[in-house]
């Protein structure tokens, strides 16, 4: 195994801890989802620092966990992942975090909202409207985007840029 790939299953592993915590610790209830600001922040640092299938992975996990702990829902799943991919994806392809952070609004506040309806429906027998969804999953995200906007913005020119041109580079 590489150098650059122990390091994104290392990072992807850490933030999936705390995404796992963090989701436990600030979450709230907004219409009809429970929603866990920290899971889109975590969703928008893993996208940029890993790409888009390690963020997928990294939300899969957060999601899985804290299910099995019964602090999430299912509703995570589809939401979570659908951002995370979203945010690695136009990283990749921009390189600019306003993009990033756009990723993870679209993801999992619209589409991630949209994909939940069904599934809410099916697995857990809520009969809420779609127009429930769309903007309980949007605040929930917008809240966690500023949030990871603000930290990547401050440790972009020193930490984080040099590390990606490192790993990059491997």
């Amino acid at each position: 195994m590489n150098r650059s790939a122990t390091y994104k299953m290392i990072l992807t592993a850490l933030l999936s801890a705390l995404g796992v915590v963090g989701g436990s610790l600030f979450e709230f209830t907004i219409g009809v989802a429970k929603v866990a600001p920290m899971q889109h922040l975590i969703n928008l640092i893993s996208g940029v620092l890993v790409g888009p299938w390690w963020a997928v992975t990294q939300a899969f996990m957060t999601s899985l966990i804290r299910n099995i702990l019964g602090t999430g829902t299912v509703l995570a799943f589809p939401g979570s992942m659908i951002g995370a991919f979203c945010v690695g994806w136009l990283f990749q392809k921009t390189k600019s975090l306003l993009m990033a952070a756009l990723g993870e609004l679209i993801g999992t506040g619209i589409l991630g909202a949209i994909v939940a309806y069904p599934v809410a429906k099916w697995l857990m027998g809520t009969n809420g409207a779609l127009w429930l969804f769309v903007p309980s999953f949007f605040l929930s995200a917008l809240v966690g985007v500023v949030a990871g906007y603000v930290i990547l913005l401050s440790m972009w020119r020193q930490l984080i840029a040099p590390q990606l041109r490192k790993i990059n580079r491997s």
